[in-house]
């Protein structure tokens, strides 16, 4: 089968319904993939642009946990394919299809759905996760999956060990076949002749169709198993299946500027969050946005540009190293190495710095903050000061180890009236 084919005989999942509960408030009211990111995107964005853009146009979205807004953008933004050449976007919204339960874990996601899978006739089925930030061509991935007969191709990246413990960690022999699979190890071990490296699991498979429907018809019967993917299905499948690995750095998009750095991120906690947003606000990025060859897509709407008011001694409109997206007023103030999304507002003599402000927020005047994470709609009284005062910071708002402040609306709502 040559690539074309096997692109348009490939069923892409994103397993999309996870709250992300390391994000705290932010994935209150929405679940992980749907949070805003990168100034105009939700996470979400990013493995579907990686679809479209590896020639992948068979995609169905897996939610659950508080979907609507996921729905919504997911509808508006990316309902642009052609069913009449068999190409699509769906949604697929836990039915409990299989009985009483609904999702149990990622494994029992896609078995819950399989009646669905088994009507299109996909010959290969691609698992991706849906709240990860990269770029990748998948169709590298399944010719290597192709090539090599493979029951089951599991990308992979290099992780530094002391983060390793995040993640499933892989053992591969010198033809990259999965001789050991451990799910988030305490004591990770590390590749061989690197001891400040483990080589990780990216969360992103393919199989084969007819062998995934039969191990998570097995799975499925399993009372001890948890039904997911990476504590049980691939341990299980070491030393009884073809189980390939495939590196990152052979089919992320370069970026130029970073060679020996493939990108990717998870973005599941607050500081992970707000330093991929701050990445953005360099010179040069390790997130190549600009990169028109892999564009990111998303859902488009009519906004004004961005706008600077007022030049006076004190009352300088002016953003200094940062990233200020359309519908943005600044006015009569500063903001440095930030980030605004789409309809924010800054009034005048507020000083915003290495914060990320979510859309629709308006920053009320004489407000001062610094390492801070504003959440969609928040409005911040005048005169309010975060980020300089770990005490009172942790007192009203939540504010993590790392020293980044979360700020939500309800949050705001419980100040004191002279705040």
């Amino acid at each position: 089968m040559d690539l074309n084919a096997a692109r348009m005989s490939t069923l892409s999942l994103i397993l999309a319904g996870g709250r992300g509960s390391r994000l705290k408030d932010l994935t209150d009211h929405r679940s992980k993939p749907a949070v805003p990111i990168a100034g105009k995107y939700k996470i979400i964005d990013f493995p579907l642009s990686n679809c479209i853009n590896s020639g992948m146009r068979k995609i169905a979205v897996l939610t659950q946990y508080r979907s609507h807004t996921l729905n919504q953008h997911v509808q508006r933004g990316w309902n642009f394919l052609r069913s009449d050449f068999n190409e699509f976007i769906e949604l697929w919204p836990a039915q409990q299809q299989t009985g009483e339960d609904w999702y149990r874990g990622t494994a029992d996601a896609v078995y819950q759905n399989f009646k669905m899978i088994d009507e299109l006739n996909s010959e290969y089925i691609l698992i991706l996760a849906g709240d990860h930030v990269y770029r990748q061509d998948y169709s590298v991935m399944l010719q290597e999956h192709i090539q090599n007969n493979a029951d089951v191709t599991v990308a992979c990246i290099e992780v530094p060990v002391k983060e390793a413990d995040q993640f499933g960690i892989m053992h591969v022999d010198e033809d990259d076949n999965i001789i050991s699979f451990e799910e988030k190890p305490n004591n990770p071990p590390t590749m061989p002749g690197n001891p400040e490296v483990s080589l990780a699991s990216m969360g992103i498979y393919i199989f084969s169709t007819k062998f995934l429907r039969d191990n998570l018809m097995n799975d499925a019967q399993d009372r001890q198993s948890s039904h997911d993917f990476g504590k049980d299905l691939i341990p299980m499948f070491v030393g009884r299946s073809k189980i390939k690995a495939h590196y990152f750095a052979n089919s992320c998009i370069p970026n130029e500027s970073y060679p020996e750095s493939p990108y990717w991120r998870d973005v599941g906690t607050l500081t992970a969050f707000w330093e991929s947003n701050m990445d953005l606000t360099k010179l040069v990025p390790e997130l190549d946005l600009y990169d028109e060859s892999w564009p990111i897509r998303t859902a488009q709407y009519q906004r004004p540009a961005a706008k600077f008011n007022y030049n006076y001694e004190e009352r300088i409109g002016t953003a200094l190293n940062s990233v200020v997206s359309a519908g943005c007023i600044v006015s009569g103030s500063t903001v440095e190495q930030s980030i605004l999304f789409n309809n924010v507002r800054v009034n005048s003599y507020s000083y915003v710095k290495r914060s990320v402000i979510l859309p629709g927020c308006d920053i009320g005047r004489h407000c001062q903050l610094t390492n801070v994470i504003v959440d969609s709609d928040t409005k911040l009284p005048p005169n309010i000061i975060i980020g300089e005062d770990p005490i009172a910071d942790a007192e009203r708002f939540y504010r993590n180890e790392d020293g980044i402040v979360l700020v939500t609306q309800k949050m705001i709502d419980k100040l004191p009236q002279t705040e």
